[in-house]
């Protein structure tokens, strides 16, 4: 690795505060800033670097790939404190990525300046692998927050993006097969922050499909005017000026992060349906017939900008089965047992979160199996969909027939779940 680094001898305007409450307990407090819309994403790192005193970003330039690199900068808001480059690892950007932020970190912990470091994660690089990275090393740094940025009139054209990362010159390895769209769901999804600029093209539609995908989310203005769901963006809050700074310090439970997005857990949208966005939660208790509902995939998935939820099918009873889809694809993925398959004794080993969630959904006859999907869009059709999904269900004669002939029926996921 070549450049330097931002050294304690420096002489830079970061001095003269070094020891703040914030790193009372000798850690080094770590933002991370994701996101697709890059400019979105500029802004608020300079909003951060302009409000919180003593703070640097530290930003890794995916794009020089290709030439067997990856670029790094680190920057105050000054300018531009220093820069080097990583090798690639195995061949992969993000690898090489993770094998040289946390060192970095640890040198901004170890100068005595730096009172927060902000991580300014490249375009297609999704949050959470680092916000887990940077948490395993505990006895030097710590996680405060995660925001994703986010323009609102760009939210249905990236969520609607079918392209493959690749094709668009984002994929961040040569085995990336994520597309535009779903990366960038994950992304807006696993933020509890998110930081939205004022682009007056946005409309009542862009902001209130962007509340509708994320309405737990803390919404924060980093620049110019707008709304969000009718209200200025950062009102909601009713904090000052300085709130995405504030925020940043906030802190951040990534088991808790995680546990939000498992599929058994996840805190799904509920009903909603304002300027022309709707969204529709399907919750049944009856299995799926898995030839019928496999037939119905393509018009469930093109139904809704975005779809997600837990589903379980006849042939398969005791798994978990996962329902991602955005851009027009959908990824369906096995997330491991239901909680009723379970002995009792392996109870002990899940999550409270898990628990609390089964225990919402338990049925008398299948415990804790349940269909509950969550379709959001605007123009959204809901007799539609649930007239589709409705008819992928068991008939009557099929349920009462029991699980012995269950099992019996197609099994038309095979191939989509790789068994």
């Amino acid at each position: 690795m070549s450049g330097t680094g931002p050294g304690a001898s420096d002489g830079h305007p970061r001095d003269g505060h070094p020891h703040d409450g914030r790193r009372h307990d000798g850690r080094l407090p770590v933002v991370i800033v994701a996101g697709l819309h890059g400019d979105a994403r500029r802004a608020a790192v300079r909003r951060l670097l302009a409000t919180a005193p003593g703070s640097v970003a530290l930003h890794h330039d995916l794009s020089a790939a290709e030439r067997g690199t990856v670029v790094r900068e680190v920057r105050d808001a000054t300018g531009v404190l220093s820069t080097g480059e990583a090798p690639l690892v195995n061949d992969c950007a993000c690898c090489a990525l993770r094998e040289d932020l946390v060192p970095e970190l640890i040198r901004l912990a170890d100068d005595g300046l730096t009172r927060l470091a902000v991580v300014e994660l490249w375009d297609s690089v999704e949050p959470r692998a680092y916000a887990e990275l940077v948490a395993a090393h505990g006895e030097r740094l710590v996680v405060t927050q995660v925001l994703t940025a986010v323009d609102p009139a760009l939210v249905l054209p990236y969520l609607g993006n079918g392209d493959d990362l690749a094709d668009v010159g984002l994929a961040a390895a040569p085995s990336d097969r994520r597309t535009v769209a779903d990366t960038w769901a994950r992304q807006l999804e696993y933020a509890p922050v998110l930081a939205v600029t004022g682009d007056p093209s946005a409309d009542d539609e862009d902001r209130e499909l962007l509340a509708q995908l994320h309405p737990t989310a803390r919404l924060i203005r980093v620049d110019g005017s707008g709304t969000v769901a009718g209200e200025p963006i950062g009102t909601q809050t009713g904090t000052p000026a300085g709130e995405l700074a504030a925020a940043a310090f906030a802190g951040f439970d990534v088991e808790a992060a995680a546990a939000r997005q498992h599929p058994a857990c996840a805190l799904l949208p509920q009903e909603a349906d304002a300027s022309g966005v709707g969204t529709y939660v399907w919750h049944r208790t009856r299995p799926f017939h898995p030839e019928r509902l496999y037939r119905a995939l393509e018009d469930l998935t093109c139904a809704a900008a975005r779809s997600r939820g837990r589903f379980w099918l006849a042939d398969r009873p005791d798994t978990l089965l996962a329902w991602d889809a955005a851009g027009g694809a959908l990824c369906v993925e096995s997330a491991g047992p239901w909680l009723a398959a379970l002995p009792d004794a392996a109870w002990e080993a899940v999550s409270p979160a898990r628990r609390a969630a089964a225990a919402l959904d338990w049925h008398p006859l299948h415990g804790d199996r349940c269909q509950h999907l969550v379709f959001t869009s605007p123009g959204l059709d809901r007799e539609g969909i649930a007239r589709l999904l409705d008819s992928c269900l068991l008939t009557d004669a099929e349920y009462a027939a029991g699980r012995a002939a269950w099992k019996r029926l197609p099994p038309a996921f095979d191939a989509l779940l790789e068994v």
